[in-house]
């Protein structure tokens, strides 16, 4: 009998079930680093892998049939719609009662999150209605970051200052994108185009310009996530999809920090969404021009946006080649379950936005260089002197932004509040987890999900891998929002999964999570308020009040904004970070840096700006060793009694060399 078997009719191994006992074995492997480094993801993400694939396991032991989960009565379903309306409309009047987005206002949006996951989740089939629960979602996302954008005098964030106030202004001002030649988004200029454009359009200001163009096309854009979900998975999932990503936090981060990333986040998902219906339906060449179209156009929009495009078309040719050559026993598919198809050749169309991304970079000037030249040049000096095994970054840490790294606390909210920060991540990473374990069983393999699922763990690599090696040129901070959205429609998958498999009893305990515990929790994280933080002794306020802006242009004024290179090091003036990046990217003072402070010492520099937030709430300083503290530090220790105070308002104090002194 054994003469007669052959490897054709060997049973192949069952890849889910393979692939998450090796998950768990993956998670035993990588819990002992916590003893070696000090860092969150390093002490969660084993775990959360652990779960996952246990919850797996055990949903594919238990493989009950579909089941009714508990539903909310007719009545409840009826109203909680109007609930929830009135609960946005308390939001907007918390805000122009408070003057700000407060923690009052963030605990009124955590139940109202926690509403709209309620109901895409406990309605039942008879009382759910999606256009409904779209329309409630995307008139959240508008309240949740228009509100930010109300109640914040200018801009908010960092880079922002930098689009809005030098490289858009130059283009209203001159109305020729020449003004901007010297800089590197003269070759992706699609952005500040777009934002005067509207400008003109609407004759408003640039600002408006920037809320009514990018500021409107945010929270919309959540409805491709949706259209991308549903040729994946029933409506309720593909809203559940869009929920998740409505109120992820680096969505929100970049809905309310209006710059070439939110744009390109727009075009990606746009991307995400035409491939996937070019993978699933039949197309036409109309699509495959669709997909050009978008490609161009993310390329002349942003350039880590293009690389994460990249990204993406390189693990759908990887898919392409999986099931072409076939390897793992993945072209067996049982056409009673899944009507097999070709997959897609997009060998074309990544070799198109790989030569015209590689053109357009060269041409593109940066730091006296193209920008294609500077990057690399970059990426070689840090193999060279600083990669290295945990060498870590903070997660929070942008390179690009010149953001700094507070010092880790010894007190229980030093503790728990990173925690706080990555727990929407940390549930999403789950469920991701077992949606992925799902799509690789030989019955449910495609081209489109085998696409976000490689899509997703090469995106992990750049945002969770190569940091733990000290490479931080990919600056993984803007990949979140990109991979939250293929997180996003793996999740729904995998939620789907385990609410269809596992007996009630985890099911609901696992649903409760997600409705209480992951809005919240993504609402509550750093990225979601950088207008007015919640933890305000932990992380910094990227926005400004009237005084403080008012600050920058008297100082700006008395001093005559003079040019960089007209500025002696003497000169250079000191205040805290970020504030000291508003002096430089609205050109009021071009030469600012953060205070150098000694811990319980006095900052020595001839000219300082005090502001009160530094002594009241997260601002960072740099000491001997080097940026990046945190000091809560009296107006004395700033503007010393030995020098001469030149201006003030109340709120912020610019500090010069006494005349005595001179």
């Amino acid at each position: 009998m054994a003469s007669r078997m052959s490897l054709s009719n060997v049973r192949p191994l069952r890849l889910d079930t393979t692939a998450a006992i090796a998950g768990l074995i993956v998670a035993l492997l990588l819990f002992p680093l916590r003893f070696f480094a000090s860092q969150i993801y390093i002490n969660t993400i084993p775990i959360v892998v652990g779960l996952g694939c246990a919850l797996y396991l055990l949903a594919v032991h238990q493989n009950e049939n579909e089941r009714t989960l508990p539903t909310l009565s007719t009545p409840a379903a009826m109203v909680l719609p109007s609930v929830v309306t009135v609960g946005m409309a308390v939001m907007i009047l918390v805000t122009i009662l408070q003057g700000a987005r407060t923690p009052l206002f963030f605990v009124i949006s955590s139940i109202v999150g926690t509403l709209l996951f309620g109901q895409i989740l406990f309605t039942s089939d008879r009382d759910f209605h999606r256009g409904v629960l779209l329309f409630q979602l995307v008139l959240f996302a508008f309240v949740f970051r228009f509100t930010a954008l109300y109640a914040t005098p200018g801009y908010i964030g960092i880079d922002v200052w930098t689009h809005m106030t030098e490289l858009s202004q130059a283009i209203y001002t001159e109305q020729s994108l020449g003004a901007i030649s010297y800089d590197k988004h003269f070759g992706s200029p699609f952005f500040h185009l777009f934002v005067v454009a509207s400008s003109l359009v609407y004759d408003v200001s640039l600002r408006m310009g920037l809320y009514l163009s990018m500021g409107v096309a945010m929270p919309l854009s959540i409805l491709i996530v949706y259209a991308a979900a549903n040729l994946l998975v029933p409506a309720r999932w593909a809203t559940l999809a869009a929920a998740v990503f409505s109120v992820a936090s680096y969505t929100v981060m970049w809905g309310i920090h209006l710059i070439p990333t939110s744009m390109g986040l727009v075009f990606f998902l746009a991307i995400v969404y035409t491939l996937i219906r070019v993978m699933r339906i039949e197309y036409t060449g109309r699509d495959f021009a669709f997909l050009v179209f978008l490609s161009v156009a993310v390329i002349l929009t942003h350039q880590v946006s293009t690389f994460i495009v990249l990204v993406l078309l390189g693990a759908a040719f990887l898919a392409q080649i999986i099931f072409m050559v076939g390897p793992l026993g993945l072209t067996r598919l049982d056409t009673s379950v899944f009507r097999t198809k070709k997959p897609v050749n997009l060998i074309g169309l990544l070799v198109f936005n790989f030569g015209l991304a590689i053109f357009v970079w060269s041409l593109t000037p940066y730091r006296d260089d193209s920008f294609l030249g500077t990057v690399l040049g970059w990426f070689g000096e840090t193999l060279e002197e600083s990669a290295g095994f945990l060498e870590l970054a903070s997660p929070g840490s942008s390179g690009e932004e010149e953001a700094a790294v507070p010092d880790t606390g010894t007190t229980l909210l030093d503790q728990v509040v990173p925690y706080v920060n990555e727990l929407g991540f940390l549930v999403l990473f789950g469920v991701t987890l077992v949606g992925c374990l799902y799509v690789v069983h030989r019955r449910r393999a495609e081209q489109s999900v085998f696409t976000l699922m490689l899509g997703i763990g090469v995106m992990l690599v750049f945002v969770l891998g190569l940091p733990m090696f000290g490479i931080r040129n990919f600056v993984p901070t803007r990949w979140f929002a990109f991979l939250y959205a293929l997180m996003a429609i793996v999740g729904a998958i995998g939620l789907r999964t385990l609410s269809r498999n596992l007996s009630p009893a985890p099911v609901i305990a696992l649903l409760l999570v997600i409705v209480l515990l992951f809005p919240g929790g993504m609402m509550f994280a750093a990225e979601s308020n950088p207008d007015n933080p919640v933890f305000s002794d932990q992380h910094e306020r990227l926005a400004y009040d009237q005084s403080e802006l008012a600050a920058v242009d008297t100082i700006g004024e008395m001093t005559g904004s003079p040019a960089g290179s007209d500025i002696r090091p003497d000169q250079q003036l000191h205040t805290d970070h970020p504030y000291q990046t508003v002096f430089e990217r609205t050109g009021a003072y071009p030469s600012t840096t953060s205070i150098t402070l000694p811990e319980d010492g006095y900052a020595e520099h001839d000219y300082v700006v005090y502001r009160t937030t530094q002594s009241e709430d997260a601002t960072y300083f740099t000491s001997e060793a080097g940026p990046g503290y945190i000091d809560n530090p009296t107006e004395e220790r700033i503007c010393r009694t030995t020098q001469s105070s030149v201006y003030d308002n109340g709120d912020v104090r610019f500090c010069t060399p006494s005349p005595a002194q001179g």
